[in-house]
């Protein structure tokens, strides 16, 4: 998806993000991308059998093991890894499969929208958010870093 009113209203509209590989090392890239989304007030939900907690919050092992509703699955996931975490977002009733930067699975994709999610793939969520909503200069868009 590159449809810059798609993105807008997926941002926008829902706020309860669930982050699939969220490591607990501030300098990892998922680490970044959940700390910006909780600073922008999403909900966010690690997802990783490695951990308890995330950033203080209740660290999940799988999708199926959130006890709550989830919005957006996003994927630090290796693109061969996207299948059975897209049939995870299926099962749970995810609206939206968020495949970060190098993150493609057509085949995942496909099925994700037969069966009514939402699919973009390619994009890391924060540089989309800060494009979108933010200062670029100041959101760390312009800098490279994610």
């Amino acid at each position: 998806m590159t449809d810059t009113d798609a993105l807008r209203r997926i941002l926008t509209h829902y706020e309860r993000v669930a982050i699939v590989g969220l490591s607990a090392e501030p300098s990892k890239p998922s680490n970044q991308v959940a700390r910006y989304l909780l600073d922008k007030g999403f909900e966010v939900i690690p997802v990783n059998p490695k951990y308890d907690e995330v950033l203080g919050r209740r660290c999940y092992p799988d999708l199926n093991a959130i006890p709550t509703s989830v919005d957006i699955v996003d994927l630090f996931q290796r693109s061969e890894r996207v299948p059975p975490f897209v049939e995870a977002a299926i099962d749970i009733g995810a609206k939206v499969i968020w495949m970060q930067l190098d993150i493609e699975h057509d085949e995942s994709a496909e099925k994700a929208r037969a069966a009514g999610l939402e699919v973009v793939m390619d994009r890391c969520i924060k540089i989309e958010y800060a494009r979108l909503f933010d200062n670029a200069d100041t959101a760390g868009v312009d800098t490279g870093a994610i």
